[in-house]
């Protein structure tokens, strides 16, 4: 089991290697969480009440996130892998994607699939990768998702539509914003549900 930093040590340590130990078990590495996040929650967190809950400490980090601007939320959500990957994922992650599991294999045409969603997904929304819940969902599943997402019918094509037909939208306008904003929330979802498989509240 991965273990994660006691509340205590985040508490005590800062500034230290516990709180961005824990940040990275619970929202991935990114090099904003460190250079920024942390510092940001450093200052913060000996002014608040002592944290009760690691769910406590997710919605202060969250908080701390809902001052950003739109590029380094952007930062901060390129610290998770992309639907569908298989290598360089986290224990968590694996875990998470199904990756882990040989009983419910993802078959290949699903993970192709998954590759060509996500490259139109990234044309679509430039600077933005694929962020959503899994909560025990197939990878089939979250390809459909995907799709209704990007306005395309269902398909295992590995190539359809073609990169080319995907318009971007503009970065920083409402449908990006919203796309990130959203991700932001599904982030947090993410966090809370990986507490339970830590074993921890």
């Amino acid at each position: 089991m991965t273990l994660i930093p006691t509340l205590e040590q985040i508490q005590a340590s800062c500034p230290g290697n516990s709180l961005p130990d824990a940040l990275t078990i619970l929202f991935e590495h990114s090099p904003i969480l460190i250079s920024k996040l942390c510092p940001q929650l450093t200052g913060i967190l000996p002014t608040l009440p002592s944290l009760s809950s690691y769910s406590q400490l997710i919605d202060v980090s969250l908080n701390q996130l809902g001052t950003w601007d739109g590029e380094m939320k952007a930062q901060f959500i390129s610290g998770h892998p992309r639907i569908g990957e298989n290598k360089n994922l986290s224990k968590l992650s694996a875990k998470e994607q199904g990756a882990t599991s040989t009983t419910s294999a993802t078959p290949p045409e699903v993970l192709a699939r998954l590759a060509h969603l996500n490259a139109c997904y990234e044309k679509k929304y430039p600077g933005l990768v694929y962020i959503t819940f899994v909560n025990g969902r197939t990878r089939a599943a979250i390809a459909e998702e995907m799709e209704s997402k990007l306005g395309l019918e269902h398909s295992l094509s590995p190539d359809d539509p073609a990169l080319a037909d995907i318009e971007p939208v503009a970065v920083g306008g409402l449908g990006w914003t919203s796309e990130l904003d959203r991700a932001v929330v599904d982030i947090g979802l993410i966090a809370k549900s990986r507490l339970g498989a830590l074993g921890v509240e």
